[in-house]
């Protein structure tokens, strides 16, 4: 017998196919045969077997694989196995579980996705149809690219994923990689009815040891005539994680002051000329951490979604669909560090002691004379995104219909606080490191880092920011059956982006080294203020303003110093009074773009029998114009550059069932993606930090590239499947790095595109040093990317008793790519510039392998799962300071999760995210693989209750 709740997964699971078919829009043929696939046919049934009902993990694995199979282009599917129960927490730790995605990982969670090889900003997101961008200020800094963050959104207001890795004349354009469709609910496609489920969950961290709340709940009703219904649902979430490591923000090469008593320099600390020597030349040449140090980074979010939906068909040939989002991401990220500040300031310190790997690298030393900083580091931010789309679908006749749709979506990403407080000891003594365990160096400090007495309050800074997405689009889509099997298709579209980012400063060095005084009302910071001489590059630490930070289990071994003090953010501010500061531009990042897109389609869908073989193509052409404004400073110059391309882009989709259980896929397709936002700024931008100047190329071309698809799917048994897909993608147009080493003076940018703060903006001769990375963005000559993906999917059927109730799923990918790609590499005389070199390589944010597995347990009342997660190690872009691109090595994470279904309603559940606490493994130089970071983020484990009416 059936019940209720399997009649109403059921209605719900059919519902949230035909939802995400219908964002697909074509279907495998059904003919009149005995022996043809039909939409209604069960996966690999037999057309004797009896019907067979799947719910909870089963059914959404079932539904998913319909979508696919039933699919004339490569698709894929993630189907929620309940209302407001999407299969994971976050949506790209689901999506990592679809043959040819990875993901990448922000304070323990998924945020982006990368798509055979190519990274987010080659993906396109449509929600509930509608393409959109969401942008977060999760991680280290925020997105300011095409980039999607799936962390901004709550998983459980989601009904269902589809993923299109093949292109189609009637699909949104802008993608080299996918297009994922995201689709937040169909309430006519519900049973009637009030429909009603409500979740409640704590999530505890064992590193932050730390519990937060996460509920969620959807209230649905439909009339009895399935003519009107309406739907709201809600989820709301609140953790606080902790992030523990190290990190030495990259190696370098550098002259010092002297080595093992070898005097380096004409004249100690500054000034004079450098004496060659084998001790200070081994040293300069080889390369050491910048900024080696151990910290604490605490992420405490807050999530909350809103969805609404409203669903009106007064006739069969009638349907207007009103959908709208609203979702707010509040992070706090604090950042405790502490730490030697080598970066710039080598000229004055002493080396001893030290040992030099067999990749150049000085992996221990002594150090005294050295910058002991401490920095305490806050960024308070808020993401709010909205969306509100209509949809009206109306039958003119039996052949002929049309969609008529239409949205805007606005993403703002909001800093309104991103504060650094900074102790400086600028002449400690008997600072050790040692790197010979790379991941876990020993950093110990010759001078005590918790007596107040050896620090100044060196420098204050804040950066508030915003980035700011908007969407509006307009689209129409007619089909019309011409005669049976032959179908044309005809669209048009309007589309207009727009992208602003506004940044500001309040950055200052508080003295000393020809810094300006910091004006405290009548007091200022100098030898003869009121702070008396001891104020000697900044304000003399009190108790006061510090506080004493306890890191804990950071991987660090034994013998490391483990206490210092740090920066009290409230005391500091209130005492420099940073807020009441006037906001300075930051000319760099002050851009923005504004594409209008226009363009349609013309495709042919057809299907039928040749030579006894049954077929299913589409076959179109899709036309697009864009038109670009970009905007920039260059200095204190607001520069404006438009420009107009175009783009034919023809595609193909052929799917051929030489059985009822075998489809071989075929696909080829012009594709293109346009430029990455920040490289299209007219203005230029220079770090005074690390010696770099970025300027920006508004002509750029698209990416565009030619597709190749071809793949066998084999439907062995019910809910099961074994595919193997080949790829290829010639991308033709690459933009590529070009780069120089030059002074900051050559460039002909002011001093006031420099961070006050910065070395550079405080010292002439830094400007005029000929060491600087001066770098822009050109045309390249392209790249190619081939792969191929193997995924196995089926329950135990075949198992005797409770056994049958396991299930498994696993899929490989396997991608290869080449590019050229100019990297400024190591110096090879002491002090000289960096020395440009070619290198062949991945594309940037490609795992060469990806492996998950998920072995599961339904018998309807009870289910389990565990999934295994590794991707290897990628290239994530060009490094600085001589390295030669800087990447993640490779990374495991295992997830489980476990429910039981106490009553027809009611039901527990307990999950657990990265079981094994793995480390993100961040690494700089691709030949010598220098520990860029090394941070773990603790176990999650999430227990609840749900209830369903």
């Amino acid at each position: 017998m059936i019940s209720k709740l399997d009649i109403a997964q059921r209605g719900l699971l059919g519902a949230a196919s035909a939802l995400a078919l219908a964002t697909t829009g074509f279907a495998a043929p059904a003919y009149a045969q005995d022996d043809a696939p039909t939409p209604q046919d069960t996966a690999g049934a037999q057309a004797d077997e009896p019907a067979i009902v799947v719910t909870g993990i089963r059914g959404s694995l079932n539904a998913a694989l319909n979508l696919k199979r039933e699919s004339v282009a490569a698709v894929d599917a993630i189907v929620a196995e309940d209302i407001a129960r999407f299969p994971d927490q976050n949506l790209a730790e689901s999506l990592q579980r679809i043959p040819g995605i990875s993901i990448q990982r922000d304070g323990g969670e998924g945020r982006a996705i990368t798509v055979r090889g190519l990274g987010a900003q080659f993906t396109r997101v449509r929600l509930n149809g509608l393409e959109t961008v969401a942008t977060s200020t999760d991680g280290a800094s925020a997105n300011r690219d095409r980039a999607f963050d799936f962390n901004v959104f709550a998983s459980e207001l989601f009904t269902s994923i589809v993923v299109h890795k093949t292109a189609e004349a009637s699909l949104d354009e802008g993608s080299l990689g996918a297009v994922v469709d995201l689709n937040t609910g169909n309430p006519l496609g519900g049973r009637p009815g009030l429909n009603l489920a409500l979740s409640a969950q704590g999530s505890y961290n064992d590193l932050s040891d730390n519990v937060g709340p996460r509920f969620a709940g959807l209230l649905s009703w439909t009339n009895p005539e399935r003519t009107f219904g309406v739907s709201i649902s809600g989820a709301y979430s609140k953790s606080d994680t902790l992030e523990l490591g190290n990190n030495t923000v990259r190696w370098a090469q550098a002259r010092f002051d002297s080595v093992n008593g070898t005097r380096c320099f004409t004249q100690p600390n500054s000034g004079g000329t450098y004496v060659p020597s084998v001790a200070c030349n081994e040293v300069a040449l080889a390369f050491h951490p910048r900024i080696p140090r151990y910290g604490e980074v605490r992420h405490d979010r807050e999530r909350l979604g809103l969805t609404g939906s409203i669903q009106f068909a007064p006739s069969d040939r009638t349907r207007i669909s009103i959908d709208a989002l609203y979702s707010r991401f509040r992070e706090d990220r604090e950042e405790k560090w502490g730490e030697v500040l080598f970066r710039s300031n080598e000229r004055s310190i002493d080396v001893t002691d030290y040992e030099i790997d067999d990749n150049n690298n000085m992996i221990r030393a002594t150090v005294n004379d050295a910058w002991v900083r401490t920095e305490h580091y806050l960024r308070q931010s808020e993401t709010e995104f909205y969306q509100v789309g209509g949809s009206w679908d109306q039958d003119l006749s039996d052949n002929f219909r049309f969609t008529l749709m239409g949205g805007f979506s606005r993403s703002s990403a909001d800093i309104p606080v991103e504060t650094t407080l900074v102790f400086d000891d600028r002449d400690a003594q008997g600072y050790t490191y040692d790197y010979t365990d790379s991941r876990s160096p020993l950093l110990t400090f010759g001078t005590s880092v918790t007596d107040p007495a050896n620090f100044q309050f060196a420098e204050i800074r804040d950066r508030p920011s915003n980035v700011t997405n908007k969407f509006r689009t307009a689209q129409l889509r007619t089909e019309w059956d011409v005669a049976e099997g032959f179908q044309v298709r005809v669209g048009g579209v309007y589309r207009r982006f727009d992208y602003d980012i506004t940044a500001f400063t309040r950055d200052t060095a508080v003295c000393g080294n020809g810094g300006p005084d910091l004006v405290l009302g009548t007091i200022t910071c100098s030898p003869s203020s009121a702070f008396g001489p001891g104020a000697i590059y900044g304000f003399p630490v009190t108790g006061d303003l510090a506080e004493l930070f306890e890191l804990g289990n950071a991987g660090q071994p034994a013998g490391n110093t483990n206490s210092w003090l740090i920066p009290n953010l409230e005391a500091g501010t209130a005492f420099t009074r940073l807020y009441e500061r006037p906001l300075r531009l930051d000319a760099g990042n002050n851009r923005g773009v504004t594409e209008e897109v226009t363009g349609g389609y013309l495709e042919f869908v057809t299907e039928g029998e040749l030579a006894g073989l049954r077929y299913a193509f589409n076959a179109g052409i899709r036309y697009v114009q864009t038109d670009q404004s970009s905007y920039g400073l260059n200095g204190t110059t607001l520069v404006t550059i438009d420009r107009s391309y175009d783009d034919w882009l023809p595609s193909l989709n052929l799917a051929l069932y030489p059985t009822r259980n075998i489809i071989v896929r075929a696909a080829v397709a012009k594709v293109m993606t346009r430029p990455t936002l920040g490289n299209l700024t007219p203005g230029g931008s220079a770090d005074g930090f690390n010696l770099r100047v970025n300027f920006g190329n508004p002509q750029l071309e698209p990416f565009r590239a030619t597709a190749y698809d071809l793949g066998v799917e084999w439907y062995f048994a019910p809910e099961s499947v074994f595919s193997v897909a080949f790829f290829r993608k010639e991308v033709s147009s690459f933009p590529i790095n070009v780069t120089r080493t030059d002074s900051f003076d050559s460039t002909g940018l002011p001093v006031s595109v420099l961070v006050p703060s910065s070395p550079a903006a405080l010292s002439a001769a830094l400007r005029a040093s000929p060491t600087w990375q001066i770098s822009t963005i050109d045309n390249g000559e392209g790249a190619t990317l081939n792969g191929v993906e193997l995924a196995l999917q089926a329950p135990f059927r075949f198992l005797p008793g409770f056994l049958s109730n396991f299930g498994g799923i696993v899929n490989a990918t396997f991608v290869d790519s080449s590019a050229e790609y100019t990297q400024s590499g190591p110096a090879i005389t002491p002090g000289g510039g960096l020395v440009n070199v070619t290198r062949e390589e991945t594309l940037f944010g490609l795992s060469k392998r990806a492996f998950n597995a998920t072995l599961y347990y339904d018998d309807g009342r009870f289910s389990a799962r565990a999934s295994v997660s590794y991707r290897s190690g990628y290239v994530d872009g060009g490094s600085g300071t001589g390295n030669i691109f800087e990447g993640y090595n490779s990374t495991i994470n295992v997830d489980a999760s476990v429910r039981y279904a106490i009553t027809e309603n009611f039901e527990v559940s307990v999950e657990g995210i990265n079981l094994t606490d793995e480390y993100r493994d961040r690494y700089v130089d691709v030949d010598a693989n220098r520990n860029y970071e090394y941070n773990h983020f603790g176990r999650t484990i999430l227990f609840g209750i749900r209830y369903r009416l």
